[in-house]
């Protein structure tokens, strides 16, 4: 037994363990994640765990109190050091380790930080993030004399993401790593891939000085977008902090949002896997399960979040899994990880290879109209409520609805998604149409649905007319 240690409430998420620095998480808690998770590794039988970290300030005191909690537990612990999440998921496969975690706050603000778990080949989330903190809370850690070392695995893994690039024609690229942790991978990765490379704020600053590192919220594109304009590129291709979700611009300075992009590398994918499952969450455009359809693939909706995505790819044997949040997934040929280093290669490939510009495989897709997620407070407890009172009332009313996160509702028009965000006290709506007037009826249908729950309705904004 050792000493009982307390998470602070907001600390222990449903993916994930995320807080602010020296308030919520603290070297302290980092320790007692540590012992709590080396513990729950060696009860399974483990013996050996991988731990990197990316580019804040805090994180490699962070990285040291883990260590500690996890040699405590009688480890042996592999530190890859600083890197993006994927090369720590990369490391954990590569090496066959019993467990692997990541100190990222991935693209939240600078004072915040957090850390990603994996306990075999699997994420660990939901339930399993809770036996962690009652683990620390009794004081139930497993003791041993553990050992850690430290590896560069960052020539090994830039082998691997190359490994996989089939592109016949060379391009010109603009990257933005947002001076995320991405930066010294794409450095090493872009000095061997053929083709001309551009490279923004590839140098790695928890500061965060040039734009906020999410690729996935337009106005962070707008120095790529400049650099894919000046210097006449084929794509633009941007990370968020950590480098597990990607963001991509094509030649003409349009975003093609994460949902796009997954119906691009289905045609790719299903050439080799045909009438394979593709996943996709609620959130993605109606476009994107259309066209897996079309391609012969079978279309699979499911809950938002990028642990719950893979989870299902393992179940159903899915080579592809994507979110509209950027996380894409490949189990073709990868390991079935969200890699958005990969998912780079892997589009420049397939770019390469079509013989016309990124734009082209873009506009294959109908032309949408569409909101913006829109997010609006509503308490904790009331969150989940709301939706379960708008579910009763459209099923009584006949409509067609899918239930699996929230509420989405299909009509002659378009559809519309109202669920509970299982990161914020907030719900999020969304719509979309073919037409502006189509749009216009759903969103007042949305508005309705809430005010007959007694919410005031948030005022939504159009999106482009991209999915998005």
């Amino acid at each position: 037994m050792g000493e009982p240690h307390t998470f602070h409430p907001t600390l222990l998420r449903e993916y994930d363990i995320r807080g602010i620095v020296g308030t919520t998480l603290t070297t302290a808690d980092a320790r007692a994640v540590g012992r709590a998770f080396g513990t729950m590794i060696v009860r399974k039988g483990g013996t050996t765990a991988c731990i990197g970290y990316d580019g804040r300030h805090s994180s490699p005191e962070l990285e040291e109190a883990l260590v500690d909690g996890l040699v405590s537990t009688g480890l042996r612990v592999t530190r890859i050091g600083l890197g993006p999440t994927p090369m720590l998921y990369f490391a954990t496969r590569d090496r066959e380790a019993d467990g692997g975690i990541m100190i990222t706050g991935s693209h939240n603000p600078p004072e915040y930080n957090g850390i990603k778990m994996m306990l075999g080949k699997g994420p660990v989330y939901g339930a399993m993030i809770q036996e962690l903190g009652a683990i620390a809370a009794a004081g139930d850690y497993a003791t041993g004399a553990g050992s850690a070392e430290r590896v560069d695995v960052q020539d090994a893994y830039v082998a691997r993401l190359l490994k996989d690039y089939d592109g016949v024609r060379d391009l010109k690229i603009a990257w933005d790593a947002g001076n995320g942790a991405t930066g010294e991978i794409l450095r090493r990765l872009t000095a061997t891939l053929p083709g001309e490379h551009i490279l923004l704020f590839d140098a790695i600053d928890g500061d965060f000085p040039n734009h906020h590192p999410d690729p996935t919220v337009e106005k962070n594109l707008v120095d790529l977008k400049k650099a894919v304009a000046e210097h006449g590129c084929d794509i633009g291709i941007g990370f968020d902090g950590d480098g597990d979700r990607i963001g991509a611009i094509d030649h003409l300075g349009r975003v093609v949002w994460g949902d796009q992009l997954v119906a691009i590398y289905a045609a790719d994918v299903l050439k080799s896997h045909p009438g394979a499952t593709i996943i996709a969450d609620v959130k993605a455009s109606q476009t994107l399960f259309d066209e897996i359809a079309r391609l012969g693939g079978q279309p699979l909706m499911w809950k938002t979040g990028h642990s719950l995505l893979k989870a299902k790819m393992a179940e159903t044997g899915s080579p592809l899994a994507g979110e509209m949040s950027g996380h894409i997934f490949f189990a073709d040929k990868w390991y079935g990880f969200d890699d958005a280093l990969y998912c780079a290669v892997r589009l420049i490939g397939q770019v390469s290879r079509s013989g016309g510009p990124l734009a082209a495989l873009r506009d294959r897709l109908p032309e949408v109209i569409n909101t913006p997620e829109t997010r609006f407070q509503a308490d904790e407890e009331r969150k989940f409520q709301v939706v379960r009172e708008v579910k009763e009332r459209l099923k009584a009313e006949g409509a067609q609805v899918n239930d699996i996160d929230g509420v989405r509702v299909q009509t002659p028009d378009g559809w519309w998604l109202l669920r509970a965000s299982n990161t914020q006290d907030v719900l999020v709506a969304r719509a979309e149409s073919s037409t502006q007037d189509g749009l216009e009826r759903l969103k007042s249908m949305v508005v309705a649905q809430l005010e007959a729950s007694g919410l005031e309705a948030p005022s939504f904004e159009n999106g482009g007319n991209a999915a998005h």
